[in-house]
């Protein structure tokens, strides 16, 4: 870990990103409490969200109710709240040498507003340097998986929010600009199938993480 100002020891940033059904939550959820029980601080977040704002933010995007919301809008509510849980939420953390872990961060908003809906990436990358300064995971794990089988899963266990009502194009798009972005850093991005069991992923992305931190 790198020493912050202060002179302490400063955290690690990991985040997970995917398509609908690739099990985010959980890896993410198994990684905290596999960390926890290991003696380390983690702290455990998702976006939108984070924040009682961000939370707020989370309740307008993800509605059902609201179709007929313009593809700006969306972005720009994307970016306020990642702003509310980058200032309230991770930077004190990484600041007290904790392991953040988020279920998605900006590179969701490059594959879903970007690759999904088709907005100028030139754009995205302007909003994220003023909501990001171009903050970014030390790592960021990839949980890739054919967009019919995660939209599947999610609706077995009937997860309905206003983006898994996209068609399946739209779906498939977002993955190809997840499998660009893993190509454009493969240092910080790691791949991992999400079509293997949960505890056979499981031990995959501690392989991952275990290297990050020594």
């Amino acid at each position: 870990m790198k020493k912050n100002a202060g002179g302490g020891k400063k955290g690690v940033f990991i985040s997970f990103e995917g398509i609908e059904g690739t099990g985010k939550s959980t890896q993410a959820r198994l990684l905290s409490e596999y960390l926890t029980k290991k003696g380390l601080k983690t702290v455990l977040t998702e976006e939108p969200g984070g924040a009682p704002i961000s939370l707020q933010i989370r309740k307008v995007l993800l509605s059902t109710k609201h179709k007929e919301m313009d593809y700006l809008t969306e972005l720009l509510l994307y970016n306020a709240a990642r702003i509310q849980h980058i200032k309230e939420k991770i930077i004190p953390a990484i600041n007290g040498g904790r392991i953040v872990i988020t279920d998605r961060f900006s590179d969701s908003t490059a594959a879903y507003q970007g690759y999904g809906r088709g907005i100028s990436l030139k754009l995205i990358d302007s909003l994220d340097r003023i909501a990001t300064g171009r903050m970014r995971p030390d790592l960021t794990i990839l949980l890739d998986l054919d967009v019919e089988t995660g939209l599947m899963r999610n609706k077995k266990i009937n997860k309905r929010d206003r983006l898994e009502l996209e068609d399946v194009k739209f779906h498939k798009r977002v993955r190809k600009g997840y499998l660009r972005l893993a190509a454009m850093e493969p240092e910080r991005i790691k791949l991992i199938k999400a079509s293997k069991g949960i505890e056979e992923i499981h031990r995959e992305v501690l392989r991952i993480v275990e290297k990050v931190l020594r």
